[in-house]
């Protein structure tokens, strides 16, 4: 379950906005009338409130303790749905934006010693971590990859770790040697990686023999789902409302809430950025999303109504 330090909708103005990379803008965030911002912790991202109407999920990568800014790096994504194709071609430092949380699905938890992985503009939740994680003493590293050098960002400010950090582009280097960096199976290590899919299930497959969630990922695109367990209508009664609707199976969750008059904010629509997320409190829910683990799961007292369905004839939730 996420750990939202605050989960209401409110506004910042676009400080600055530089070049970092290839295709990589970071764009600094403060309040309109210069007010502190929400706290977060590493791991947490905002969901950024675009003037076309489109809602972008962003992981904050600047200093946790500068309470008057927010950092994020935002890639331009050839397939993009138009979220950062408008950032990149029209946002400008003085655009006043939405925005909603922060919020933490990918939290960094107390370990002796850190494996980090990234890939590509994987980079920006794991900066806060290895500040975090240095700050504490632990023992860590970081393997970093993306396609060239020139499309890495941030490789000045983590020159200052010196030997912890292992950039290797793939142009270069070829796919990155997880197995060769990870090394045999230890019971002190937590080992956190974010990137595009390939990269997390090889990262996967090469962590199969470690102990039981030693590894944390964060995803960019939605895991290809199953079939529902239950295929056909459910009830949602939103107790809040006094209200119970019907589910139909084309319809998801979010949108028949939504439907109802529920103002519900959302950012992928694919069950991996954990925006959308309610409590559960009654009902199982069939969970479909890449945010919870298992432990999350079983508790069943939370889901993301992008994507998940009902185990069960009806749900209640919290709304």
């Amino acid at each position: 379950m996420s750990t939202p330090e605050k989960a209401d909708r409110s506004v910042v103005k676009v400080r600055s906005c530089t070049p970092a990379a290839d295709g990589i803008l970071v764009i600094e965030l403060e309040h309109p009338e210069g007010h502190r911002l929400p706290p977060w912790t590493p791991g947490a991202h905002i969901d950024l409130i675009l003037p076309n109407g489109q809602t972008r999920q962003y992981s904050l990568c600047g200093d946790r303790y500068d309470a008057y800014r927010y950092r994020i790096g935002v890639l331009r994504e050839p397939a993009s749905r138009g979220g950062s194709e408008w950032i990149h071609e029209q946002l400008t430092p003085g655009h006043i934006l939405g925005f909603g949380g922060p919020r933490n699905h990918f939290p960094l938890v107390p370990s002796t010693s850190y494996l980090f992985i990234a890939g590509g503009i994987g980079i920006t939740p794991l900066l806060p971590m290895l500040r975090q994680a240095d700050q504490l003493g632990a023992d860590w590293q970081l393997l970093y990859g993306g396609r060239t050098l020139s499309s890495m960002a941030f490789r000045d400010e983590l020159n200052r770790y010196g030997a912890r950090i292992h950039i290797a582009p793939q142009d270069e280097h070829g796919l990155l040697n997880l197995t060769g960096f990870i090394g045999r199976p230890r019971t002190d290590t937590q080992i956190y990686g974010c990137g595009p899919a390939p990269l997390l299930e090889a990262l996967a497959k090469a962590c199969s023999d470690w102990p039981p969630y030693t590894l944390r990922t964060e995803r960019f695109a939605a895991q290809d789902l199953t079939a529902p367990r239950h295929t056909g209508p459910f009830t949602v009664h939103l107790n809040r409302r006094g209200q119970t609707l019907t589910v139909r199976p084309d319809e998801s969750v979010l949108d028949v809430v939504r439907q109802a008059g529920v103002e519900m904010l959302s950012s992928c629509g694919q069950g991996v950025c954990g925006t959308c997320e309610a409590t559960v409190l009654a009902g199982v829910p069939d969970h479909r999303d890449a945010v919870l683990d298992d432990t999350d799961r079983a508790r069943n007292d939370c889901m993301m109504l992008c994507v998940s369905r009902s185990c069960s004839a009806q749900l209640v939730l919290d709304l």
